[in-house]
């Protein structure tokens, strides 16, 4: 019964030493990121062959900024997020475990150094940066998911507007040069076999979920800077606790010596 008391006491010792705040924002991260990165990647992929498919868009020469080479363009952005944040998620975790640890053992062998505080406070300023980033990438992300909710809209009512002819050119949104008219009407074949295709349906949804991962990783940056600051918070009255300790112990010590040099000089004294 003795090593399963010690085993369990170990698994007690281990688990409480989780930083538990930064296991659920490091999940809500990886969450968040993996749903805008993937959902955001496919839902290009399906904008390019709407475009290509029924809009007769035609990619420009190699050297041109067209919507295509935009497109490119933003999907090495969203790989690039994916393994900076991966890598960001377990810094975060690591200084989590730290600074859990160094509030844990203060009264132990741990000292908090001078760098761990500024650690620290790198952290706190680079995750409100990345707070900032994320704002701007929901706020990005909320144009396509607008943009295909016209069309969705017109396309669940094409049956309602009979008599009204309603056009969808891709010039309104900047996506085409002003003087190509690459508009599809509704009453048109390639309109009806758009609203039919299932790349309309899933590029919509997928911009939505896309959408939904960039407001969940804004929510783990609001998450991480609380418990960073919490953290900052912690390690400093620990610090302050530490140099008290150290002047109280240095003051006893001293204390002690003024006393034994007394009681030597009085024996001197005697003998």
């Amino acid at each position: 019964g003795q090593p399963h008391q010690g085993c369990l006491e170990c698994c007690i010792k281990c688990l409480g030493g989780i930083p538990y705040p930064s296991l659920i924002a490091t999940i809500l991260l990886y969450a968040g990121v993996a749903l805008f990165c993937g959902c955001g990647h496919e839902a290009l992929s399906g904008t390019v062959t709407i475009l290509q498919n029924y809009f007769e868009v035609v990619r420009g020469p190699v050297d041109s900024l067209d919507v295509f080479t935009m497109i490119d363009i933003i999907k090495y952005v969203i790989y690039g997020i994916a393994s900076a944040f991966f890598v960001y998620g377990i810094l975060l975790m690591v200084e989590g475990f730290f600074t859990s640890g160094a509030i844990k053992d203060l009264y132990g062998d741990f000292k908090i150094t001078t760098c761990g505080r500024c650690v620290s406070a790198w952290f706190i300023m680079l995750t409100y940066i990345f707070m900032l980033a994320w704002l701007g990438v929901t706020a990005f992300t909320s144009l396509p998911v607008f943009i295909y909710f016209n069309i969705w809209t017109i396309c669940q009512n094409a049956t309602i507007l009979e008599g009204v002819t309603l056009c969808l050119d891709p010039r309104q949104y900047g996506i085409v040069p002003i003087g190509e008219g690459k508009t599809v009407c509704t009453g048109s074949d390639k309109f009806y076999k758009m609203c039919e295709s299932n790349e309309l349906d899933m590029t919509f949804h997928l911009f939505v979920c896309s959408l939904a991962g960039a407001g969940a990783a804004v929510i783990a940056m609001i998450h991480y800077l609380m418990v960073l600051s919490a953290n900052w918070a912690y390690v400093k009255d620990a610090c302050r606790m530490q140099k008290y300790e150290d002047t109280k112990s240095k003051e006893e010590q001293e204390l002690h010596d003024i006393h034994s040099t007394r009681s030597k000089e009085r024996l001197n004294a005697y003998t």
